[in-house]
């Protein structure tokens, strides 16, 4: 378990176009039996179907249930502490993965912000964009929008990073996702930004 203290919580937000991974390991996990993402993923498929009142069919629920519990293995591994949260418009998307974390202040403001969303990447293929973004609960916070190559494909890897420095409680927050599908991820820019703006900190 981490030393760390200050929790990341969820405030209120609209779970239609998300599921929700909590962490793995550490403070925040929810339960001793959290091990078992492939019957917490089922849970969720069986969920969005229903929330979106659609018909699953025959191997609707298992088909959805095991690409959940995929994305959760790969990015999410048993004893991690972040939050995974997958973003889907319909059942059957390939879920766009964002995460979230805390950890203890690493330095002055300004400088931890722009490491933090990788604000200076030598690696980006252009200046990255960076603009403040305030959150009612974690206070002035920035957001980048960056591209980099991939060793592997010829896309452009799309990134988008949140991160905030919360004095009150000695504690830096970042989020971030990347996908080479530039067009979801603008259709899901209103959404990252209610998630970050749903971010907070619990102190037990």
């Amino acid at each position: 378990m981490s030393e760390f203290w200050p929790i990341l919580d969820i405030e209120y937000i609209d779970a239609y176009p998300w599921v929700i991974i909590p962490p793995r390991a550490g403070p925040s996990a929810p339960f001793e039996e959290w091990d078992d993402i492939q019957t917490w993923c089922h849970d969720r498929a069986q969920d969005l179907w229903a929330d979106r009142e659609l018909d699953p069919g025959p191997n609707g629920v298992d088909f959805v249930g095991t690409t959940l519990a995929s994305c959760a293995e790969a990015l999410s591994p048993l004893g991690s502490e972040h939050w995974l949260f997958l973003h889907l418009d319909h059942p059957t998307d390939m879920p766009l993965p964002v995460c979230a974390s805390i950890g203890p202040a690493a330095g002055p403001r300004e400088e931890t912000l722009r490491a933090l969303t990788l604000a200076d990447d030598p690696e980006a293929v252009e200046p990255p964009v960076v603009k403040p973004f305030k959150s009612e609960r974690l206070g002035k916070g920035m957001t980048t929008f960056r591209y980099i190559q991939q060793d592997d494909s010829p896309r452009l890897l799309a990134c988008v990073r949140y991160a905030w420095q919360v004095e009150e409680h000695g504690a830096d927050v970042v989020m971030w996702t990347a996908t080479d599908d530039v067009a979801r991820l603008m259709t899901a820019g209103d959404d990252l930004e209610e998630l970050g703006r749903s971010l907070a900190i619990w102190v037990p």
